[in-house]
C-alpha cells in the first residue's frame, strides 16, 4: 500500500489521481505494468519523435564537391539505408557483404518499438478486463464503492457497505452451481484444490483467470528483454550487466559499439552509365538519446520482472492454499468478535469454502489492496451476519440448540 501510495505521488504531475489510476480492479504491481510503464514508454516515444521529426537525426560529412542537394540526399539516403559502425582505429570494410553485417539497422524504428512495448504492457490488462466482464461481477464498482466510503458521512458509509454486501450474495448466490451428479461434486471438490479445474459456477474462475494474468505480466517483462535483444542485435539482454561493470570500473563510456554516435554509410550513385562509390563518415545525435533509453529501459524491465515474481508468488502463498484462505477469514471474524463457539467454527469453514469460495476471498483481498483492511473487516462482519440468517444455518443452528439442551 504504501508503495502504491509513493508510485502514485510520483506520477500524478501527469495528470489528476482519479485519471491516472483509472481502475481499482487490481493491485499496485498490476498498475506499474500497465499503467506507469506505459506512461514511461510514450513519454520516451514522443521524445524520440521529436528528435528524429522535427531536428536533424543524422548529418554526414559529404565531399566538397557535393551541392547542397547532394548533401539532402546523402543524409536521407544514409537514414534510410542504414549504416554501419567501425571504431576509428579500426579500417573500414571493402565488401558489402561485409558491410551489411555491420549495419545498424534498429534507430529508424525506435518509436515504433516503444510504442509496441507500451502495446505488449497493456494487452494482459486489456484481457484482464474482458474476461471479468463476462464473470457476472463488476470488481472496479465494488473496489471503488468500498475504497469511497472512507470520505462519505457515517450513514451513507453503512449503506454503502449494505449494497456491497448484497451485491456480492447476489454475485455469489448466482455463480453457483445448483445441478447435482457425482461427476460435479467431483470436479467441485477438485477445485476447491486445484486450479485445473475452473470456471464460474466453481467459485475460481477470478483467482486462476488472475493468475493467469499475472503470468501474462511477468512473461512480458522478461520476454521483452529477449525482444529488445532481437530487435537491437547487440545482445541487449546484458547490457545492464555492462553498464554496472563500466562503473564499478571508473571506464570512459564516451563511445558504445551499441548505440555509436559517429557511424559510416556506403552507397552508390549512378550518373548515365557509370556508377560511383561513396562511403562517408556521419553522425548519430538520435543515438544520445537512445542510449539512456534503453539503459533506463533495461533496469526499469529488470525492476518490474523483479516486482511482478514476488507478488505472483505472494499471491500464489496467500489464495491457492486452502489453510492461507480460512486463515485470512478467521483473523477478521476473531477480531469482529464473530469466532467463539464450536459452531462458529464449523460454520466458518463453510462460509469459507461453501458460501465465500475462492472468488469471494480474492474480491475481499483486492478490496484490502485498495482502500484498508478496516473496510474488509466491516465486509467480512456483514457478509457473516448475512449468510448466518440463511435458511440453512439457522436451521443447523436450531439443530446444534436441540442437542446442547438434550
Amino acid at each position: 500500500m504504501i508503495e502504491s501510495l509513493w508510485l502514485d505521488s510520483v506520477l500524478g504531475s501527469f495528470a489528476t489521481y482519479a485519471r491516472l489510476k483509472g481502475r481499482y480492479d487490481d493491485d499496485w504491481i498490476d498498475r506499474l505494468n500497465h499503467l506507469y510503464t506505459t506512461i514511461i514508454l510514450i513519454i520516451f516515444t514522443i521524445v524520440v519523435s521529436t528528435k528524429q521529426y522535427v531536428g536533424e537525426p543524422i548529418h554526414c560529412w559529404c565531399p566538397a564537391q557535393f551541392e547542397e542537394s547532394h548533401v539532402d540526399y546523402t543524409n536521407n539516403v544514409c537514414w534510410v539505408s542504414n549504416t554501419f559502425y567501425v571504431h576509428f582505429n579500426d579500417q573500414p570494410p571493402r565488401y558489402t557483404d561485409m558491410i551489411s553485417e555491420m549495419e545498424i539497422q534498429y534507430y529508424q524504428w525506435v518509436p515504433l518499438i516503444l510504442l509496441f512495448q507500451a502495446l505488449l504492457f497493456k494487452v494482459p490488462c486489456i484481457l484482464w478486463r474482458i474476461l471479468t466482464a463476462s464473470a457476472g461481477v463488476n470488481l472496479d464498482k465494488i473496489v471503488t464503492l468500498a475504497a469511497e466510503t472512507a470520505y462519505v458521512a457515517p450513514d451513507d458509509r453503512d449503506r454503502t457497505i449494505k449494497h456491497i454486501v448484497r451485491y456480492m450474495d447476489r454475485w455469489i448466490e448466482n455463480a453457483r452451481e445448483y445441478r447435482s451428479g457425482c461427476f460435479i461434486r467431483l470436479r467441485q471438490q477438485i477445485s476447491k484444490y486445484c486450479c485445473i479445474v475452473w470456471g464460474k459456477r466453481y467459485g475460481n474462475y477470478l483467482v486462476t483467470l488472475y493468475m493467469f494474468i499475472k503470468l501474462l505480466y511477468l512473461a512480458n517483462a522478461i520476454g521483452q528483454l529477449f525482444i529488445l535483444n532481437e530487435f537491437l542485435g547487440t545482445n541487449f539482454n546484458v547490457y545492464g550487466f555492462e553498464v554496472m561493470d563500466h562503473l564499478a570500473r571508473g571506464e570512459n563510456w564516451s563511445e558504445s559499439p551499441r548505440f555509436p554516435r559517429i557511424t559510416h554509410c556506403f552507397f552508390k550513385i549512378r550518373q548515365l552509365t557509370n556508377v560511383h562509390d561513396y562511403t562517408v563518415q556521419c553522425v548519430l545525435p538520435i543515438n544520445l538519446f537512445n542510449e539512456k533509453i534503453f539503459i533506463f529501459i533495461w533496469f526499469w524491465l529488470v525492476f518490474v520482472a523483479t516486482l511482478s515474481t514476488f507478488n505472483f508468488l505472494i499471491w500464489v502463498y496467500t489464495m491457492i492454499f486452502r489453510q492461507h484462505r480460512l486463515r485470512y477469514l478467521k483473523k477478521f471474524l476473531r477480531i469482529n468478535d464473530c469466532y467463539k463457539s464450536e459452531l462458529d467454527k464449523k460454520m466458518a469453514v463453510k462460509f469459507c469454502e461453501q458460501y465465500l469460495r475462492q472468488d469471494g476471498i480474492f474480491v475481499l483481498r483486492l478490496v484490502g489492496k485498495n482502500a484498508n483492511d478496516v473496510l474488509v473487516s466491516e465486509l467480512i462482519l456483514q457478509l457473516w451476519n448475512h449468510y448466518r440468517n440463511k435458511p440453512l444455518f439457522r436451521h443447523a443452528n436450531q439443530i446444534s440448540d436441540d442437542n446442547s439442551n438434550v
